[in-house]
């Protein structure tokens, strides 16, 4: 398994941004709007950790990883065979890869195909 985006929504996205800043001598980037304005900073060995605010009055804070799939179909029918609950189908962000969203276990869970 390797992690390739660690999500991050939180109320002060702006806050946790400095808070890791500070902690871990990152730079986090400005927002990506096709990253829901997700501000990003690299991960050590590839991939990044990209911290937003909500994108809807219901959406609660949570730390999402998604992990990088080679068939991301494929993998998410498998989570599903095996209880997970799908919160979101796979969908191509242009020039990023395609990503998906399952839940299992009360935990949210996120697959990413290059």
């Amino acid at each position: 398994m390797k992690l390739h985006y660690l999500e991050i929504v939180a109320a002060d996205a702006d806050a946790v941004c400095a808070a890791y800043e500070a902690a871990h001598g990152v730079s986090f980037g400005a927002a990506d709007p096709l990253l829901g304005g997700a501000r990003t900073a690299p991960l050590p060995g590839g991939g990044s950790v990209g911290v937003r605010g909500p994108l809807r009055d219901t959406e609660q804070p949570v730390v999402r990883p998604y992990w990088l799939v080679d068939d991301i179909h494929a993998a998410l029918a498998a989570a599903a065979a095996k209880g997970a609950f799908v919160a979101h189908p796979p969908l191509e962000i242009p020039g990023k890869g395609s990503f998906a969203i399952h839940i299992q276990g009360g935990v949210d869970h996120g697959l990413w195909q290059l």
